[in-house]
């Protein structure tokens, strides 16, 4: 992952300097610590006021983990979304710390956790839902606010006794994902496009699912998992719009597909497994979506991450 990257995916123009690239940011309502931390790794000239801003951010992830790590040993509950996808950041490059997303393994946990939250944070704000049918799944989310809420977004902790809560119509709530943690996370990013027509995968959306794809997925597995959790439209949805033009010209010219970079040059998802339920159908472009994955929109080349290993 490098800064040219982040010009192409925000189209920012880099002729105009980083001053462009964290402004579209900015004006796109993409968190900025991403580039920021980015360009901290570069090497380029930063002001005292970034420096700060960057600082607020990586503290805020910190406090995060360590609540993460803290409630995780007390009340058994455990970070899933964000947090774990940050894991897969190189070092020195920041996921934008919006929240911190927890399941609890019961009811008894989750108020756990919630009393060890207020006990130790100055909580102004407590939201109680209820999920699905009976027996309901409990959603709790406590906010607090930052050392300055004029510049920071309160801190905020959502737990929920289930990981997925569906969207209320034709997919349910389902309470705990079992799987390998980099499938657990791409399940997560599929989920998070539930609830009616979505727009096209964001910048963050895309650099998360090119940090996933350096894993190693097992095709027929990962396949049988998003079914069965009837995610298999959103996953393959969460490719951008000009690589889904290509997988529908794969789809009437079986014998022209676009060249994938190995080890993922080959499907992750079957249309014709037996676990897609009807109310689900699979798409005809799923069986193609992940390798498309790994290119950068308007371009033919994959999204490469240098100076790694």
């Amino acid at each position: 992952m490098n800064t040219p990257m982040l010009y192409r995916l925000l189209d920012a123009d880099p002729a105009a300097g980083p001053a462009e690239l964290l402004h579209r940011a900015r004006a796109d309502r993409h968190p900025p610590h991403l580039v920021l931390s980015a360009l901290v790794r570069d090497g380029v000239r930063t002001g005292e006021p970034a420096r700060a801003e960057l600082a607020r951010a990586r503290g805020r992830v910190a406090h995060y983990a360590r609540l993460a790590a803290g409630l995780a040993r007390s009340t058994g509950v455990r970070a899933i979304r964000g947090l774990p996808l940050a894991g897969y950041y190189p070092d020195g490059l920041l996921r934008p710390p919006e929240s911190l997303d927890l399941v609890a393994p019961d009811e008894a946990a989750l108020w756990q956790a919630v009393i060890r939250l207020v006990t130790d944070h100055p909580v102004e704000q407590i939201d109680v839902c209820l999920l699905g049918e009976r027996p309901h799944h409990t959603a709790v989310t406590v906010q607090w606010p930052a050392e300055d809420p004029l510049v920071d977004p309160w801190y905020r902790v959502h737990l929920s006794t289930a990981a997925l809560p569906g969207d209320g119509h034709g997919v349910p709530v389902r309470p705990y994902p079992v799987a390998d943690d980099h499938v657990e996370c791409l399940i997560a990013l599929a989920e998070s496009r539930l609830g009616g027509p979505a727009p096209a995968p964001g910048p963050l959306t895309l650099l998360d699912v090119a940090r996933l794809a350096r894993r190693p997925f097992e095709p027929a597995e990962t396949a049988a998992v998003l079914a069965a959790y009837r995610l298999a439209p959103e996953a393959a949805a969460l490719s951008p719009p000009h690589t889904r033009r290509r997988r529908r010209r794969g789809a009437r010219h079986p014998h022209r597909r676009p060249r994938c970079p190995p080890p993922l040059g080959r499907p992750l998802l079957m249309p014709g497994n037996s676990v897609f339920r009807p109310a689900r159908p699979a798409v005809p472009s799923v069986s193609r979506m992940w390798p498309s994955l790994l290119f950068r929109t308007g371009a033919s080349a994959p999204l490469t991450c240098s100076g790694e290993q």
